[in-house]
C-alpha cells in the first residue's frame, strides 16, 4: 500500500487577478477609511480652487492661457486663485475646457465615494453616480445652449467647451426648437429613471452582470484562497479539499483504491499545530484520481453566508402605495369655542373662596396661584409652616361645597413642588378638538415610533405619549364618559400618523356598532384571520381564534428576530430597509399590529381562561415584535382586571367611574371617583399621574376619515394572521381513523418522545408542514395513546417515556 501525504496547491492564474486586487481592497476597513479621506480632501481643494474662479479667473486667464503646467509653476506669484497655481490650472481645466458650471455634480459624486468609503454614511453609488453624470452632461448643454452668444466677452464658459461644441452641433442639425425639445425631453428621461420607482429596477439589472463576473471563476477561487491565508495567519486551518499524492509518484489507476492518510476533524476549524491523530480510510465515491494525485473534499458545516444587497438602495416599505395620501385636516371639525378668553373673574372669586374656607378651619396660606385648562383650574395653594398636610385633604368636601362645583380633587402634596393642588372644574368648560391636537406642531413633529395624542393637559399643552413605549394600555371607565371617544381618538392619531404598510389594526367589538366605521379602511389598516368575511371582530369565539393567531404570529415574528441576530422589531426593520436581510430566507418588512377590545369584561365573563392567557402571553412578549395591545371595560372590577392583566398592562387610562373602590382598581389609587365626566380622564404610566381632557372626535368626523381612506387604492385583501386551528377540533366529530395514518406518523412518533414534549408548533416547525396537517398527526398520536388529550395552552402530557416502547407500540399499529 503507497504511503499518502497531504499538500495543499494555489492556483497561480489567481494572484493576477485584478479582482482579487480589489477584493482585498474593498475588504480591508482601513484602506478603504484612507482612501475615503485622501479623496474628500482632493475634493475640498478643488471646490475651493472652482470657487475662487468666479472670482479671480479674468485676473488669471491671461497668466495660466496655453501655458504649460511645469511653466505655471515657474510663475505661481502671478496667479490669483485661492488654491495656487496649481488650483488655477485644476479650475480653468474643469470649467472652461470641460463642463464648465456643471462641473460641480462631479465633486459631489467623488465626494459621496469619499465618504461612502469612509464609512460615515451608506448610499447607493449606482444612483447617485447616474443622477450626476446625467445632470452633469445635460446641464453642461443647457448652460451653453442658453448662453451661446455671451462668451465672447466673456472668461468663463458657463457650459465648458464640451457643451458649447455640443450645442453648435445640435442647432447646425436640428435647429433651436428641436435642441430646445431635446432638452426637455431629456430633462424627463433624467427625472423618470432617477425616481425611487424605477431606480431599483434599473440597479438590479445593471448589477446582475457586475455580480456574475465577479462571482465565477478565477473571482471565486482568489477570494477563497484569501480567506484560508487570513485563517492561517490567525492560527486556524480550515477544512477544504486536499491533494493526496504518493511519495513514489507511481501511477494510480482509476480502478484502485488505496488508502489515504487524512487529518481533519468535525469542526469547521482546528488550531494549525494540534496533536490529533491522522485518520486512514479507504478513497470513496466523492474521491477521484487526478495525473496521479487523489482528490478529495472533506465536508463542513458552513455558516449562513451575510446576505448584503445595500447597492439596490434602502427599500421602501410604501412604495406598494405609493400613492397613497394621509387623512386632511379639513375632516375634523374646528370648535370656536376652544378659543374663549380666560375668565378672570371667576378664577379671582375661586382663589378668595379657597382661601376664606381654609381660614375658617384655622389654617393659613402664604400664596395661592391658578392654572386655567380647558375644563380644570388648578389652584397651587403654599401653606404656611406648621400646618398639617392632612388638615387640608381632609377639607375636600368643605370645599367643594363653598365653590358649589360639581366635584374637586386635591393632590397633597405636588408631586416635586412644595405645593397643595385643588383641581376645580370651571363653569363653562371648552371642547378640546381632536383637529386641534392633530394640527399642533408637537405632534407634526413627533418622532414617536406609534405617536398618540390623547388630549391637553390642566396646563393646555398637548398631551401625547408612545405606544411603542407603553407598550400595552388598560383602559376603564364608566358608561357615557368619554371611553368610545377615546379609543377612538387613539385610532385617528395613528391613522393621521402611520402609512398602512407601517401599522395594521385587529379590532375587536362584541357591541358590534363601535368600530364598524372602520369597514371601510378593511383593506389598508386591518387584520384578519384568513376566509373571514369580515375584519372587525363581533364573534366571542373568533376573538379566542384570533388571539390564538395573534400569538402564532408572535413567534414567527421572534424566529425572524432571532435568524437577524436583533433584539427589536425597530432594528430588524432598519436591517430589513438597509437590504442586509434576505426575503429568500424569509425575511419580511414587519407592521406594527395594534389590538384594540372594547367591553373586555363580556369578553372575560363569557370566554374566562380562554381568552385571559393569550391576551397575557401577548402582553408578556409581544411588546419586542411589534405587536401592541389597548383593552377597555366599563366594569373595573378585580374579577375582570384580574392581577395577571394589570401586571402586563403598565399604563393606565381611567375615565370617571362610580366608586373609589374601582378606581383603586384600574390606577391602584383613588382620584377616579372625582373626575367629572365628558372626556376627563387620568392618565397613569408608572408613578406618574397626568389629568388630561380626551380630544373629542365626533362620529361624523371618523367617518368622512375613514371614507376618505377607503377611497383610495388599497391592497388586494386586509392585513392576514396566521391560520389557527385549536388543537384536537379537526378531526373530533368522525372520529381518527388509525389505519389511514399520516406517512409522517412513525417520524413523527419518534420526535415526541425524544423531546418528551407533546407540542404540535414543534411537528410543524421540524417538518415543515402546515398546522392542520401538524394538528391531524397529533389527533392520531392521541388516538394511539402516545400523547395525552389537549389541555388549552399547555403542551400534551407525553405517555410514553423511551423509544423501545415507542417501537413495540408502532409494531402493534402495523400489525
Amino acid at each position: 500500500m503507497a504511503k499518502k501525504t497531504i499538500k495543499k496547491k494555489r492556483s497561480q492564474e489567481a494572484d493576477n487577478d485584478i479582482w482579487g486586487s480589489l477584493s482585498i481592497f474593498f475588504t480591508s476597513e482601513r484602506l478603504r477609511f484612507l482612501a475615503g479621506l485622501l479623496l474628500c480632501f482632493a475634493v475640498i481643494y478643488i471646490g475651493i480652487a472652482m470657487a475662487s474662479f468666479f472670482f479671480t479667473g479674468g485676473a488669471d486667464q491671461s497668466a495660466i492661457e496655453n501655458v504649460p503646467l511645469k511653466d505655471l509653476l515657474i510663475n505661481r506669484g502671478r496667479v490669483q486663485n485661492w488654491a495656487g497655481v496649481r488650483g488655477a490650472f485644476i479650475a480653468d481645466l474643469i470649467m472652461n475646457r470641460w463642463f464648465g458650471v456643471a462641473s460641480f455634480f462631479l465633486l459631489y459624486f467623488f465626494g459621496s465615494l469619499g465618504v461612502y468609503l469612509m464609512g460615515v454614511c451608506r448610499m447607493s453609488l449606482m444612483k447617485r453616480f447616474l443622477l450626476c453624470s446625467s445632470l452633469l452632461i445635460w446641464s453642461s448643454l443647457f448652460l451653453s445652449f442658453v448662453f451661446l452668444k455671451g462668451y465672447e466677452d466673456s472668461f468663463l464658459y458657463l457650459g465648458g467647451r464640451h457643451g458649447y461644441e455640443l450645442s453648435e452641433v445640435l442647432i447646425r442639425n436640428i435647429g433651436i426648437p428641436g435642441t430646445v425639445l431635446l432638452l426637455m425631453v431629456s430633462l424627463l428621461v433624467i427625472a423618470i429613471f432617477t425616481s425611487k420607482r424605477v431606480m431599483p429596477w434599473l440597479q438590479q439589472i445593471l448589477n446582475l452582470s457586475w455580480y456574475r463576473n465577479r462571482l465565477t471563476g478565477k473571482q471565486q477561487a482568489q477570494n477563497n484562497l484569501d480567506t484560508e491565508e487570513d485563517d492561517e495567519e490567525k492560527g486556524y486551518m480550515r477544512s477544504k479539499t486536499y491533494h493526496a499524492t504518493t511519495e513514489d509518484d507511481e501511477e494510480q489507476d482509476e480502478e484502485d483504491t488505496p488508502d489515504i492518510t487524512v487529518t481533519y476533524d468535525d469542526d469547521p476549524y482546528r488550531t494549525a499545530d494540534s496533536d490529533d491523530e491522522p485518520q486512514i480510510r479507504p478513497m470513496a465515491d466523492g474521491d477521484r484520481i487526478i495525473n496521479g494525485e487523489s482528490v478529495f473534499t472533506i465536508e463542513v458545516p458552513k455558516e449562513e453566508e451575510p446576505y448584503d444587497n445595500s447597492t439596490m438602495g434602502d427599500y421602501d416599505p410604501r412604495l406598494d402605495l405609493s400613492s397613497y395620501r394621509f387623512p386632511t385636516l379639513d375632516l375634523l371639525k374646528k370648535y370656536e369655542q376652544a378659543e374663549r378668553p380666560v375668565d378672570m373673574a371667576e378664577q379671582t372669586d375661586n382663589q378668595r373662596r379657597i382661601k376664606q374656607t381654609l381660614e375658617n378651619f384655622g389654617i393659613s396660606i402664604l400664596s395661592i396661584k391658578a392654572t386655567v385648562g380647558p375644563t380644570i383650574t388648578l389652584y397651587e395653594v403654599v401653606p404656611a409652616q406648621g400646618v398639617r398636610i392632612s388638615k387640608i385633604r381632609n377639607l375636600e368636601d368643605d370645599i367643594a361645597l363653598s365653590l358649589a362645583a360639581l366635584g374637586i380633587r386635591i393632590i397633597a402634596p405636588m408631586p416635586g413642588k412644595g405645593t397643595i393642588g385643588i383641581e376645580v372644574p370651571n363653569k363653562d368648560p371648552q371642547i378640546v378638538s381632536m383637529q386641534s391636537v392633530i394640527s399642533s406642531r408637537k405632534f407634526i413633529e413627533s418622532k414617536y415610533d406609534l405617536p398618540v395624542a390623547l388630549g391637553r393637559t390642566i396646563t393646555n399643552d398637548v398631551f401625547m405619549f408612545d405606544l411603542c413605549k407603553a407598550p400595552h394600555l388598560l383602559m376603564a371607565g364608566a358608561t357615557g364618559q368619554g371611553k368610545s371617544v377615546g379609543l377612538n381618538a387613539i385610532i385617528t392619531s395613528l391613522l393621521y400618523k402611520k402609512h398602512p404598510a407601517e401599522l395594521k389594526f385587529v379590532l375587536v367589538d362584541p357591541k358590534m356598532v363601535e368600530f364598524s366605521i372602520y369597514a371601510e379602511i378593511e383593506r389598508h389598516y386591518l387584520a384578519k384571520l384568513p376566509d373571514e368575511e369580515k375584519a372587525i371582530i363581533t364573534d366571542f369565539t373568533k376573538v379566542v381564534h384570533t388571539l390564538n393567531s395573534l400569538c402564532k404570529e408572535m413567534d414567527n415574528r421572534y424566529e425572524l428576530l432571532t435568524k437577524a441576530h436583533v433584539r427589536n422589531i425597530k432594528d430588524y426593520n432598519e436591517k430589513f430597509i438597509s437590504r442586509r436581510l434576505n426575503p429568500e430566507k424569509g425575511h419580511k418588512y414587519m407592521s406594527y399590529i395594534v389590538v384594540i377590545i372594547d367591553e373586555f369584561g363580556d369578553l372575560i365573563m363569557t370566554a374566562g381562561r380562554d381568552i385571559e392567557m393569550p391576551i397575557a402571553r401577548i402582553a408578556q412578549k409581544a411588546r419586542a415584535v411589534g405587536i401592541h395591545m389597548i383593552i377597555a371595560t366599563q366594569r373595573p372590577s378585580t374579577n375582570i382586571i384580574t392581577g395577571t392583566i394589570k401586571a402586563n398592562f403598565p399604563v393606565r387610562v381611567a375615565f370617571r367611574v362610580s366608586s373609589m373602590i374601582d378606581s383603586r382598581t384600574i390606577l391602584d389609587s383613588p382620584g377616579a371617583n372625582q373626575l367629572i365626566g365628558r372626556g376627563d380622564l387620568l392618565f397613569s404610566q408608572g408613578s406618574d399621574m397626568t389629568r388630561v381632557q380626551c380630544a373629542f372626535v365626533d362620529t361624523p368626523e371618523v367617518e368622512a376619515m375613514a371614507s376618505y381612506i377607503g377611497q383610495q387604492a388599497g391592497y388586494p385583501t386586509a392585513f392576514e394572521l396566521p391560520e389557527y386551528v385549536p388543537e384536537g377540533e379537526a378531526d373530533k366529530a368522525s372520529g381518527v381513523d388509525l389505519s389511514d395514518r399520516d406517512p409522517l406518523f412513525d417520524e413523527a412518533a419518534r420526535l415526541i418522545i425524544l423531546q418528551q414534549q407533546g407540542s404540535t408548533s414543534l411537528i410543524q416547525r421540524k417538518f415543515s408542514i402546515g398546522y392542520n396537517r401538524a394538528g391531524r398527526l397529533m389527533d392520531q398520536l392521541e388516538a394511539a395513546g402516545i400523547v395525552g388529550p389537549y389541555e388549552g395552552s399547555k403542551a400534551r402530557q407525553v405517555l410514553i417515556q423511551d423509544e423501545y416502547s415507542l417501537e413495540q407500540k408502532l409494531n402493534t399499529l402495523k400489525s
